[in-house]
């Protein structure tokens, strides 16, 4: 049976672009899936990155008009200007840190419902009430925004380093434990399910 390690930004536009697709291609292969949330800018500073605000304005510029094209592509609501955005994703990703610990809910549900809070809902991933909607839409135990923050802060940390040291440089980013096949960005999950079917 596959693995696939999903590397990922709750606050990244992208990975909400993803959508549940990974999921449902997951599901389709009878892979399993180990989400591992992390600091995305920090990521960009250590493998090569820059961070959208300090990239040339003709990045900055192809970018928004990728988000425009993918929004439509997936039917996805976007915002490529959010009011909560950057905001402090961290608090997120420990609550969803602490959710795949605790089982019982949909972890798939709850990083869409991150991303559609930010890039379409005009929350703010960072408050307390917002993670507490997530989780409670998700199927999880909302006071779970509460509990393993210091584990959920070492996680995150240690979610950085492992992609640094597995070739992550982006988010989202999935790699099959058993071949260490790479794949970055929403715009390959094709290539994903190919490959999990064996035809790439």
């Amino acid at each position: 049976m596959a693995h696939i390690d999903y590397f990922f930004a709750t606050i990244s536009p992208f990975t909400y672009l993803s959508g549940t697709r990974f999921e449902e291609i997951a599901a389709r292969h009878g892979a399993t899936v180990t989400y591992k949330p992390l600091d995305v800018i920090a990521l960009f500073g250590r493998t090569g990155g820059i961070p959208p605000k300090d990239r040339h304005p003709s990045r900055q510029e192809y970018r928004l008009q990728e988000l425009r094209r993918q929004s439509v592509k997936t039917g996805l609501p976007l915002n490529p200007k959010p009011a909560f955005w950057p905001t402090n994703s961290a608090p997120a990703a420990y609550a969803l840190i602490a959710a795949q610990k605790a089982g019982g809910g949909d972890l798939g549900k709850l990083q869409f419902a991150f991303g559609r809070s930010c890039w379409a809902d005009e929350k703010d991933i960072a408050d307390d009430a917002v993670i507490r909607d997530c989780l409670t839409e998700a199927g999880f135990d909302p006071s779970l925004a509460d509990s393993g923050l210091l584990a959920g802060a070492e996680e995150y940390a240690a979610n950085l380093e492992e992609a640094v040291n597995r070739g992550a440089f982006g988010a989202p980013f999935y790699i099959a434990t058993e071949t260490d096949e790479r794949f970055w960005g929403q715009d390959r999950l094709e290539d994903l399910d190919l490959y999990l079917a064996g035809k790439l």
